[in-house]
């Protein structure tokens, strides 16, 4: 009887310690998304969110890098270091005709590093999507997005479409003021500290503005939702689709990661973190109508509905399509992916420019600035276009 007791007296004083310490981890998650955009933190903790919360590595192919040839040196806009200094740019790398004529990297980063890629990770999930529509599983856009991600019955979300999710017209109230801490998508933040399930909190997201596909909103859940449909049209789990479809058929240079929550869950709508060059494949690939290397990756009729602005965004805004933006005078072969704090992926098809950008921008959401960011883009694209 007295060894019994021993025994549970070990376990229960294994399993106290075992909670503190998970209660640790999570503090320090809480921690981390607390101080997450610090201004003596935040270069740091955009190269290193794989310390600061759960994450999934996505398979690579194993083989070497593809190419990414180095083009002749050219001429850039004479304000751009100013610009560049003023955006706190960590990495840019710019191509034209698939060569890199351009790279740097700045405030004590480098090339190696693996940087998040907050909101441009969307166009890399509707990428993906594409390839789950070619594959059929999903039989339309246009069906609603229960009938592959039953957990939104009931929600806010009941009764939208695939498409009009996709489009971010999806009728869901939701608040994306990253400066409020009490907003939706910080809270959502601390769900993900904390050791909370995404698929939940999305489920929870009950207030409707309006019908479905009756005006746009920028919700960045509705990307999740969209995560949901593709893992319950197939099966199986993001990365590892992100990884055998996309990442793994473009060759990557390093091994990248999601943040996930604790349930391995991938935060799909902003957790994709890689090197500045990867992101640059990546837009290339887009550039190419889905093509690279001899393969199609992604159907070039997905890229082509992807990239055409077809969302109910207003008037004299900028301009969505399926997971991509579109300038508001948007010219032709223009798309970009946009994240906070001053990421980027711009893509002139027409003039077969891609450049690359990851910053640590805490100035992103003062007047002028977006503006600012896409004149500077387009000056550059005029300047190493061929």
């Amino acid at each position: 009887m007295r060894r019994i007791l021993l025994w549970g007296l070990l376990v229960f004083v294994l399993a106290g310690a075992a909670l503190g310490v998970a209660r640790q981890e999570e503090l320090t998650r809480l921690l981390a998304v607390n101080t997450l955009f610090d201004e003596e933190k935040i270069v740091h903790n955009f190269s290193h969110m794989g310390e600061l919360f759960h994450s999934k590595a996505i398979q690579t192919s194993g083989k070497d890098p593809s190419p990414l040839p180095r083009g002749d040196a050219v001429d850039l806009p004479d304000d751009l270091d100013r610009w560049l200094a003023d955006r706190a740019t960590t990495g840019i790398v710019v191509l034209s005709g698939g060569e890199i004529v351009f790279e740097d990297y700045f405030l004590g980063t480098g090339p190696d590093d693996l940087r998040i890629s907050w909101s441009v990770a969307k166009s890399f999930l509707s990428a993906l999507l594409g390839t789950v529509i070619e594959e059929g599983v999903i039989e339309s856009l246009d069906d609603p997005v229960v009938k592959y991600a039953p957990l939104l019955q009931g929600s806010a979300y009941e009764g939208a479409t695939i498409r009009q999710v996709a489009q971010m017209s999806s009728g869901v109230v939701f608040d994306e003021d990253y400066l409020d801490f009490w907003s939706d998508i910080n809270r959502m933040g601390r769900v993900l500290a904390l050791g909370g399930s995404l698929d939940r909190f999305t489920a929870d997201l009950t207030e409707a503005r309006g019908e479905p596909g009756a005006d746009w909103l920028y919700v960045s859940m509705d990307t999740h939702v969209l995560g949901m449909v593709i893992r319950g049209a197939t099966g199986r789990d993001v990365p590892t689709l992100m990884g055998e479809r996309i990442i793994g058929p473009l060759g990557l240079e390093s091994q990248p990661y999601y943040v996930t929550d604790s349930e391995g869950v991938a935060f799909v709508l902003g957790g994709l973190n890689m090197m500045t060059r990867d992101y640059a494949r990546f837009g290339q690939m887009i550039a190419q109508d889905g093509m690279w290397q001899g393969q199609q990756i992604v159907p070039a009729d997905w890229i082509d509905a992807s990239l055409r602005a077809t969302a109910p965004t207003a008037d004299g805004a900028a301009r969505y399509g399926l997971q991509w933006w579109l300038p508001a005078d948007a010219r032709e072969g223009e798309a970009f992916a946009i994240g906070v704090y001053g990421q980027y992926i711009w893509i002139d098809r027409a003039a077969n420019v891609v450049i690359a950008i990851n910053a640590a921008d805490r100035t992103f959401e003062e007047p002028g600035v977006f503006e600012d960011n896409i004149t500077m883009l387009r000056r550059i694209t005029e300047t190493v276009k061929e």
